[in-house]
């Protein structure tokens, strides 16, 4: 649930981002906080293993403004894609307001994605959240690869209810602000 401060007048919300290990989801925020203007962002804090893995979560709140007299902030966070962190990725899912899936679109990591998504339910049935009861975007990324998957067979894989869905390159930042302003109008509808 968005957190509202009425005697700071500010809106806080919450997007996570989820999918397989590898897939993407830091490279999106960190194109994102390349791009954002200086006096906007907030800190950019990375955890990594060895393997250059998000062990935690990346934090990146995004200002956007005043909506209604109360400043906005975004708050991005990633999950680490490793089974392994498993407890991790439920706390960071503690107070979602919208969700972004980073689906791998390599066609030997279909299962990854899937098995991903699959852990994404059962995670959030642990807060007692449903995926269709929040803001939820797919995200098929590495499209510039040779061997990839084919949009009409992520589709039917992985995005059975047709949620809003963006090709992606993260890497050159292709797709990744269309992701983000889509989760982001849906998060403030639900809001306002």
């Amino acid at each position: 649930m968005s957190l509202i401060n009425y005697a700071s007048r500010e809106i806080n919300c919450k997007i996570v981002y989820y999918g397989p290990g590898l897939g993407g989801k830091t490279t999106n925020i960190k194109y994102v906080y390349s791009k954002i203007n200086p006096g906007t962002r907030g800190k950019l804090i990375t955890l990594a293993t060895e393997l250059d893995r998000t062990l935690f979560f990346d934090f990146l709140p995004v200002d956007l403004g005043t909506i209604r007299g109360f400043k906005t902030r975004f708050h991005l966070y990633t999950v680490p894609g490793q089974v392994f962190y498993n407890a991790s990725r439920k706390l960071i899912l503690k107070g979602v307001d919208g969700m972004v899936f980073v689906a791998d679109s390599q066609i030997e990591r279909m299962e990854d994605n899937i098995e991903s998504l699959k852990n994404l339910h059962e995670n959030l049935a642990v807060h007692s959240v449903k995926l269709d009861g929040i803001p939820f975007v797919m995200q098929y990324n590495k499209r510039d690869l040779p061997n990839i998957s084919s949009i009409e067979e992520l589709e039917n894989a992985i995005n059975q209810t047709h949620v809003p869905s963006f090709e992606s390159v993260a890497i050159q930042g292709t797709g990744v602000f269309e992701t983000l302003k889509e989760v982001s109008k849906m998060v403030l509808r639900t809001i306002g």
